[in-house]
């Protein structure tokens, strides 16, 4: 007779402890150390995807599931943490299960077994993943999956293989939902499950695969597992999936009383842990600029326009080449903000190419906000030269402005521009502003942290942020200058008068046309 797991625990919960221990001596009596349990964890022990993420609530027989992974169904396994001292429970555990620490080096962190290689690591810091490059492993695992930066969990990726061909590779995450929006970029990748905003939200099933290649850094969803060329080259999509897990489906922990642990914490962290619910609030840093909850409200309240009305600036953050994106953003009248334009860095490699990407997307005359520091010097001096209005911004220059609410100063005009978007993002301002609800603006918004100084409040440097995002907040700084106001200087009506003696039937979108120092540049082509 089969049964299923509302049975299981109602047999489980009239078992004495030591009916309970022959249960488990008679289910590893075929000689396995460790053996799924029916439900959720048996599904994602059989799942066929290329990245399986289990999780949501906590108690769900993560960790474990990882490690019976490890001790059977792959012959040379990573796992990982994100600290390497949150290893230690999953030593204790494997202990537990083998009855020693036989063929355990404490040193490099390996355990060997006659017929497989379990290695651990960790990644506390950015660039350490760059420790384990050109390590392969049939099974690579990450225990706590929101803890770890992006970039990170990429670049590990790249090295998921083995030379036993009969032995299924695959990457098997686990975690609960993120607690801070440091680990928001989990909910993107996993977005048809997880984020609401993904066009595919709600179409999917638990454990159902989708295909997805990256192409210029950007995941595409493709049509099924065959071959794509992208380039000229054929690449083959990778499966992800994800399978909730909640501690009712542990009747172990049912038994000790762990469910009622979680029912008492506070909210939010009650439906992350009780329930898996990755739609529930994170907590902010005490030291955060600006608050999730006036980033979630500006974006509730956008909609889409179909006329967005007149472009008021631009603002450009700039990448040549490298694995940043060169980002716009755009900001119309009634402070609307449109979806962000991201373009990788290697459609950008120089002063015109950028300068064009701009061009092509500006609108109305509105001034052009850039980041002038660095990389971003020669597009701004191409763009001068091409007589589009220009506003350099240097954030390292010094400030005299001061908060609105304690009259406050900046340590530079970068804290004041973060500033100046809090401030109108703020409930309390009676011009509200939009912002489009985009997971990656969201993130990076939330990044910015101060702290006080002789000069008044100070942000992390760009160079501090990536440390701890993994990426540079290229968004974020396109959102900031585009905030900038910026009056428009004039040309339109300049413009008007030279080419159509003031008339009305100006076309705005033939005005780039004369704009340009050499004709033979044109950046439509």
């Amino acid at each position: 007779m089969d049964l299923n797991l509302a049975q299981i625990k109602e047999v489980l919960n009239l078992l004495t402890d030591e009916e309970k221990a022959e249960i488990d001596e008679l289910i590893t009596s075929d000689g396995r150390l460790w053996s799924p349990l029916p439900g959720p964890q048996l599904q994602a022990w059989n799942s066929e995807a290329d990245i399986t993420f289990y999780g949501g609530a906590a108690g769900g027989g993560k960790s474990d599931l990882v490690i019976g992974l490890a001790l059977e169904k792959h012959r040379r396994s990573i796992v990982y943490r994100r600290e390497g001292t949150e290893l230690e429970g999953i030593f204790d555990r494997i202990t537990e299960l083998v009855g020693d620490r036989k063929g355990f080096n404490g040193q490099s962190k390996i355990w060997r077994f006659p017929e497989r290689q379990i290695e651990f690591g960790s990644c506390p810091h950015a660039g350490d993943e760059r420790k384990y490059q050109g390590r392969p492993h049939d099974l690579k695992a990450f225990d706590e999956i929101t803890n770890f930066l992006e970039s990170q969990f990429r670049f590990l990726l790249g090295w998921l293989r083995s030379v036993d061909p009969s032995v299924k590779q695959r990457v098997v995450c686990t975690g609960n939902p993120p607690t801070s929006d440091e680990g928001a970029w989990v909910k993107e990748f996993w977005g048809a499950w997880l984020d609401p905003l993904n066009p595919m939200f709600g179409k999917v099933e638990p454990g159902e695969l989708l295909w997805y290649t990256t192409i210029e850094g950007k995941d595409q969803l493709c049509d099924g597992p065959d071959p794509i060329l992208v380039d000229g080259e054929e690449v083959t999509p990778m499966s992800r999936t994800f399978i909730p897990a909640k501690v009712e489906d542990n009747p172990y922990l049912v038994e000790t009383g762990y469910k009622s642990k979680l029912q008492a914490l506070p909210e939010p962290l009650r439906s992350q842990m009780l329930n898996g619910d990755f739609t529930a609030g994170t907590e902010d840093h005490e030291y955060q600029v600006i608050p999730t909850a006036w980033i979630v409200a500006a974006m509730d309240r956008w909609k889409e326009r179909e006329k967005k009305g007149e472009m008021m600036a631009i603002g450009a953050d700039i990448a040549r080449g490298g694995a940043d994106d060169t980002v716009l953003m755009c900001r119309h009248e009634g402070n609307w903000f449109d979806w962000p334009d991201r373009i990788p860095g290697s459609q950008t490699p120089d002063g015109p190419s950028c300068a064009a990407s701009i061009i092509k997307r500006r609108r109305d005359m509105a001034p052009i906000n850039i980041d002038a520091i660095g990389v971003g010097c020669s597009p701004v001096d191409f763009l001068k030269e091409n007589k589009a209005q220009i506003n350099p911004i240097d954030a390292r220059k010094t400030t005299k402005g001061v908060d609105k609410v304690a009259g406050v100063g900046f340590a530079n005009l970068k804290t004041e521009l973060v500033w100046r978007f809090r401030e109108g993002l703020d409930p309390q301002n009676p011009d509200p502003w939009y912002l489009p609800p985009d997971q990656k603006l969201r993130s990076e918004l939330t990044m910015f942290r101060f702290k006080m100084t002789s000069r008044g409040y100070a942000i992390e440097t760009k160079d501090d942020i990536k440390k701890r995002l993994g990426h540079s907040p290229d968004t974020a700084e396109a959102a900031l200058y585009a905030a900038v106001e910026t009056p428009k200087d004039g040309w339109r009506d300049k413009y008007r008068t030279e080419t159509s003696g003031g008339s009305e039937q100006w076309d705005p979108y033939d005005q780039h046309k004369n704009n340009f120092v050499s004709s033979e540049w044109d950046p439509y082509k």
